[in-house]
């Protein structure tokens, strides 16, 4: 175990690196002015942050993924198909208002809708999704064709909302898809698509076992996009200079931490007493095999104490921060710079690891690890700094999803039905609790100077970069998934030219 561990923290070492060293490379220079306390808090929470990602990797691969698989699998072989269904529905729901990040999101709306309305509704959204995911492994419908419906329906709500005068609302709606899958859902939902698929899919395809994390992406931009449709009044928003302050003392860093693992262990209890609940009536699996379970359990409530403390204590402030000194600078230099650091930070977000094993395991190694990367870090670089100019000039967020959508859709019917159920996926995985708690801090931070010091432009300005980091990598995954078709066709069509350029005797002789 030892050994695996240290696997997964070189493996996590290699990921936040990238992110730290940029932040202390600026540090040295003249745009950038942090003083020593919050260099050695930011430093002491990178360390932090390599261990929980490494705690939380181990935990996924030894409990998180082998119960998603378990219940996915073990249900429909015992002729439990509702029993899935009903189990499905009930964990969308509690997995999702568990989810740490769903508060902020609720807290900003709290003056025009009842935060507790809100996260019902987005947990139902989610619960449904994850049934419509199943049924359609069941079924055999296209993911390509229920992406494509349900996100037609999605721009029809959105011209609902503008026609009621609620357009604050649609950066929060299209970034909940994002939030609503963190770190402790996206393994389990994932693990629980590859059971399903295994039980219930035709064995020869591959793109069945993707797809939960882009449907259940769906459902919350849905529901918060109902809830816009009928509220009245505005939403207010305020910066919480709180949590942009360096934690230094020792008592709000404890503080910090027991909240902390107050919440993940919210988080995780709905999926723990599902698991045993149904291992009790139905599965049966052996005593040994439980406990490697309970101590991967374990491994993943530590792990993600550790990561989100330091992002809380040390990252969050430093994001904040970074935004407001780098917004001083150049335009072109703040766009450059945001864009390398959108590059790397994605490297650092928890489920990427856990995605890009399974999309190599299934793939068989056609889509690596190392493209998948690549592809996730330039679309997360690209929305960044998109988000950025957007900013700059104080457009609507829909001069970006509208026809950024339209081309991933427009590419579902052109790439393999692989490509786009892992693009899909990827865009949901990707708008991890490193955005939120980092990237989104450092765009606040832009807009506020930016803006003059002012508030009210942030929820409109601002918010949205989850959806931005989300959207993104399905244009450059399927975008990759194209240009591996296009070298395909290209060489077998200079194959076919260098047999038709053959002698035609040299032809007949050989047959």
């Amino acid at each position: 175990m030892l050994k695996a561990l240290w696997i997964k923290f070189k493996e996590s070492a290699l990921s936040v690196l990238p992110v730290a060293l940029i932040v202390l490379i600026l540090n040295c220079t003249p745009l950038i002015n942090f003083g020593t306390t919050e260099t050695v808090i930011f430093g002491c929470s990178a360390f932090l942050l390599i261990l929980g990602i490494a705690l939380f990797n181990l935990g996924a691969d030894i409990a998180m993924t082998p119960m998603g698989e378990q219940i996915g699998s073990s249900l429909p072989k015992a002729g439990r198909f509702k029993t899935l269904l009903a189990v499905c529905f009930i964990m969308g729901i509690f997995i999702t208002i568990a989810e740490p990040d769903l508060e902020a999101l609720a807290s900003q709306v709290k003056a025009v809708l009842s935060g507790t309305l809100l996260k019902w509704s987005i947990g139902f959204g989610v619960g449904i999704f994850l049934v419509l995911s199943v049924l359609k492994i069941v079924f055999r419908v296209s993911l390509s064709q229920m992406l494509t419906f349900f996100y037609l329906l999605l721009f029809a709500l959105v011209s609902l909302v503008l026609i009621n005068g609620n357009e604050a609302f649609l950066p929060l709606a299209f970034d909940s898809g994002g939030v609503t899958t963190g770190p402790i859902t996206v393994p389990f939902i994932m693990a629980l698509g590859l059971g399903v698929s295994a039980s219930l899919g035709d064995k020869k395809d591959r793109e069945s076992s993707f797809g939960f994390i882009a449907l259940c992406s769906i459902g919350p931009i849905l529901a918060v996009m109902a809830l816009g449709i009928f509220a009245k009044g505005e939403i207010d928003y305020n910066i919480p200079t709180d949590k942009y302050t360096i934690v230094a003392n020792a008592g709000e860093v404890m503080s910090t931490l027991l909240h902390t693992m107050k919440e993940v262990a919210v988080a995780l209890l709905p999926i723990v007493a599902c698991f045993f609940i149904l291992q009790m009536l139905f599965m049966r699996l052996p005593r040994k095999r439980i406990l490697q379970i309970i101590i991967g359990i374990g491994y993943t409530f530590f792990g993600l104490v550790i990561f989100l403390t330091a992002v809380n204590v040390g990252f969050m402030p430093i994001g904040y921060s970074l935004g407001e000194q780098l917004a001083q600078a150049h335009p072109a230099l703040l766009l450059t710079l945001s864009f390398i650091l959108g590059f790397t930070v994605v490297l650092a977000e928890p489920a990427i690891h856990v995605l890009k094993r399974q999309v190599e395991t299934v793939t068989g190694g056609a889509v690596s690890k190392r493209s998948m990367l690549i592809a996730l870090s330039v679309g997360v670089a690209v929305s960044i700094t998109l988000s950025v100019v957007r900013i700059m000039f104080g457009f609507s967020i829909l001069y970006y999803v509208i026809p950024g959508y339209f081309i991933s859709l427009g590419l579902a019917f052109f790439v393999p039905k692989l490509y786009t159920a892992i693009a899909f996926d990827s865009g949901g995985v990707a708008s991890g609790p490193l955005t939120s708690t980092f990237i989104l801090p450092f765009i606040i931070g832009v807009c506020f100077v930016w803006n003059g010091y002012s508030d009210t432009a942030i929820l409109t300005d601002a918010f949205g970069l989850v959806a931005m980091v989300a959207m993104t990598p399905l244009i450059t995954i399927q975008a990759l998934g194209f240009k591996a078709i296009a070298s395909k066709t290209l060489r077998e069509r200079n194959a076919m030219k260098r047999i038709l350029d053959e002698d035609d005797e040299q032809i007949i002789r050989f047959m």
